[in-house]
């Protein structure tokens, strides 16, 4: 009764503040949380009589129940910071615009037929995979039901109806549909574009179909883009169901308002596993209570769903690496051994590699002349932003544009329109060699920044520069592979670099999947093509392949929790390529490091049997929080309901059960350093085993662990265990990335082999 007179007063007092708004102000859509319990009924009651009354003006867009205890609504500046003063409010923050992180794959994974984790999950049939998105397009054969069992009884969702959208479009694959467009429809920053858009859970973008069919897809003969790729499409999960909830708009992003209702929805439904391609592009890291990702991901992972996000597309740089909350699996993206190789053809005889999906006629080795435009470099000729090429220079010719502040098929059309007849896409020292195929409208490929270099000086320094384009389709057997993708996400972690970001990599570059019917492949509003299947690049196209991972673990082990399934994942990585060598990061060519690939790049033939696990509970992650300094109130902000933190002695970050180590230590440290960090392992193989630890330390470290054998029984399944790491401030290298690097694996002397990357580094806490 007291939280209810409270929110009472509350909604008064809100009511007294809107009357007196001033027509000047500019109003935007903030996210309140409220103190208290569940949502009482005076709340509602207030809410419908408030929404109705400013129905034109300021007014409530959410209610959030289950992840989140509060609202969002649209408000002037002045009033959120008087709002934000009230007792019964504990934050407030502004709504944020994310974006999208945008065949052969479940094969690289390890995934094979009729055996191993297919056969022992049956294709993750009754798993719910909810995905994050900008919807679905029901009709493609991706999403078929045939031969599918009732849909899990535990299903409480439901098939929104909207444009062109209705209950038809479910079936016993799409499980449940659902849009969520309060935040861009209350938004004063432009809401949605109906010219383009679906006010309904279809995807007028593409993404979302794309991903749902990456995690979830069916078996699709005769399956191809445009020629590209051609084979049996299928998702990692093929008999999972999808529930799609549509939270991201064309041509207008993702806002938090929005996201945090999906989330708060789809923990009511019953899904269990959350798959969110989306992440903030502003270069802003909020803190985990004002990032409504981080705080929905905590609600659904405190109920036993797993979170799968991607880690962004802003590498190589570093510290780039997005979605860092520890209760969230971050995945980057490496390549997989499929190529669609075009070359450079010069005047000079010489062929310079590279990739594209150009699938109209070819130029059947014709030359023709070849120009530079903007020979300075990164002006808008040089980079033929629109309207920057002048016919006169370009007409009949191949032009070579540098890659980057445009989209780059957009390129293509800015070339096409100034007559030239074809696109030779230069890579920057920024993306290195780092290739990835696109489906351009005119004889296009895309180059590594050493070609470039080549084909620009050729172009320069030839009285009669010529060249053409040829097109080799597809090869698959590509060595190395997989490969860091250049633009992946890099660590190390921006907000608490005790936990290693990324946490794994996955297939993210050139990956089939189903496509949307109201774009062409390149989502140009130009391009009148249609296909049933696209071939997308990101971080996006890696994150649902962990979460079709995820369904088939879940299936497969049912009793895990989200912290064991992605435990398994982490510990049985791959840290080596097809051709037996040291992971390579594409944008250097060099060996990667942890920061690039985490723990490394997923394997699903050991992921099913791991052996040990690291699990985590609410509990060990509300210590986490008081040890990086948040108080309780901070913390409810994330876990709703009311928490302690240790009064006596501070507990260490690094001491969260994670399955990677890190032992960072203060710069302002001199001499020998020394830091001890506890795991506990759980034994999830046979009752009876006795692992030892095998040490990697890296120059000038001493790792050592205590004890150094773990034996396991029937009656003892977790056993706790200390690391060591002592630094040598005098021979340590911590190298180009300022950490240095080792592991610690455990093993039984049969086919169990668990790995923790171990991350040593000085840095003062974030």
């Amino acid at each position: 009764m007291a939280s209810s007179t409270l929110l009472l007063h509350f909604f008064f007092f809100l009511s007294s503040l809107f009357i007196t708004f001033s027509s000047a102000q500019t109003a935007k859509t903030f996210i309140f949380r409220v103190d208290g319990g569940s949502m009482p009924s005076v709340f509602l009651t207030h809410y419908h009589w408030y929404s109705s009354e400013f129905a034109e003006g300021s007014r409530i867009l959410h209610v959030y129940h289950t992840v989140f205890h509060g609202f969002s609504a649209v408000v002037f500046p002045e009033e959120a910071d008087s709002i934000r003063n009230h007792p019964a409010v504990l934050a407030v923050f502004e709504d944020r615009r994310r974006e999208l992180h945008t065949t052969r794959s479940p094969q690289f994974l390890g995934l094979q037929n009729q055996k191993g984790l297919w056969s022992d999950s049956d294709y993750g049939s009754d798993v719910i995979i909810g995905v994050f998105d900008t919807g679905i397009w029901p009709e493609r054969r991706s999403f078929s039901d045939l031969n599918l069992g009732p849909i899990p009884k535990r299903w409480r969702g439901v098939c929104e109806s909207g444009a062109r959208f209705g209950p038809r479009n479910c079936n016993r694959k799409i499980v449940g549909a659902r849009f969520f467009a309060k935040g861009q429809q209350g938004a004063v920053i432009g809401g949605i574009n109906k010219t383009v858009e679906y006010l309904s859970p279809r995807d007028a973008d593409g993404h979302g179909t794309h991903t749902a069919s990456t995690a979830a897809g069916r078996h699709a003969f005769k399956a191809s883009m445009s020629g590209y790729a051609s084979g049996v499409a299928k998702g990692v999960a093929p008999k999972a169901r999808i529930a799609a909830y549509k939270v991201c708009w064309k041509d207008s992003g993702c806002l938090d308002s929005d996201i945090l209702a999906a989330f708060d929805a789809a923990v009511v439904d019953g899904v269990d596993v959350i798959s969110i391609s989306i992440g903030g592009g502003d270069g802003i890291t909020s803190p985990y209570y004002l990032d409504p990702i981080a705080i929905g991901s905590y609600g659904a992972a405190s109920k036993g769903i797993f979170v799968s996000s991607s880690a962004g597309n802003e590498g190589p740089n570093g510290m780039s690496v997005t979605n860092l909350a520890p209760w969230v699996t971050t995945v980057g993206a490496g390549t997989i051994d499929r190529n669609f190789p075009a070359d450079a053809v010069l005047g000079d005889g010489h062929r310079l590699r590279g990739v594209s999906l150009y699938a109209g006629v070819p130029l059947n080795g014709r030359m023709f002349p070849v120009v530079y435009p903007g020979k300075a470099g990164m002006s808008s000729a040089s980079l033929c932003m629109e309207n920057s090429l002048d016919p006169k220079h370009v007409k009949g010719k191949i032009v070579i544009c540098d890659r980057g502040s445009s989209p780059r098929v957009a390129k293509g059309l800015v070339v096409k329109k100034a007559g030239g007849v074809g696109m030779i896409l230069a890579n920057g020292a920024s993306n290195g060699e780092g290739l990835v195929g696109d489906a351009h409208l005119i004889p296009a490929c895309a180059v590594g920044s050493n070609e470039g270099d080549r084909i620009k000086a050729y172009a320069s320094s030839h009285p009669k520069p010529v060249a053409s384009i040829d097109f080799r389709g597809t090869i698959v057997g590509i060595k190395p592979a997989p490969v860091v993708a250049s633009f992946s996400g890099r660590g190390p972690n921006g907000l608490n670099p005790e936990i290693l970001k990324p946490d794994l990599i996955a297939p993210g570059v050139n990956i089939l999947a189903a496509w949307t019917d109201n774009v062409g492949p390149t989502g140009l509003p130009s391009d009148p093509r249609k296909t049933e299947f696209n071939i997308l690049s990101g971080t996006s196209m890696a994150c649902p392949h962990v979460s079709g991972a995820a369904a088939l673990l879940k299936s497969a082990h049912p009793d895990w929790s989200p912290a064991a399934i992605r435990s398994a994942m982490m510990t049985t990585t791959n840290l080596v390529d097809n051709s037996n060598r040291s992971l390579i990061d594409e944008s250097t060519g060099k060996s990667g490091t942890p920061y690039d690939f985490g723990s490394g790049h997923l394997n699903l033939g050991r992921a099913i049997d791991p052996g040990l696990v690291y699990d985590i509970t609410n509990d060990d992650y509300i210590t986490f929080l008081c040890s990086i300094g948040y108080g309780p109130k901070t913390i409810q902000v994330i876990t709703r309901t009311p928490v302690r933190c240790p009064t006596t002695r501070k507990p260490s970050p690094g001491n969260l059960n994670y399955p990677s180590i890190t032992a960072m230590f203060p710069t302002s440290r001199r001499g020998s350093l020394s830091k001890t960090i506890v795991r506990t392992a759980t034994n999830v193989g046979q009752p009876e085993a006795v692992y030892r630890a095998r040490i990697e330390s890296p120059r000038g470290v001493t790792i050592t662990v205590k004890p150094p054998r773990l034996v396991f029984s029937s009656a003892v399944k977790r056993r706790s265990y200390a690391v060591t790491v002592t630094v040598d401030p005098k021979n340590v290298v911590l190298g180009e990335t300022g950490a240095a690097f080792g592991s610690v694996t455990w093993f039984d002397g049969g086919k169990h082999v668990v790995r923790s990357p171990v991350v040593v580094t000085q840095m003062d806490p974030l």
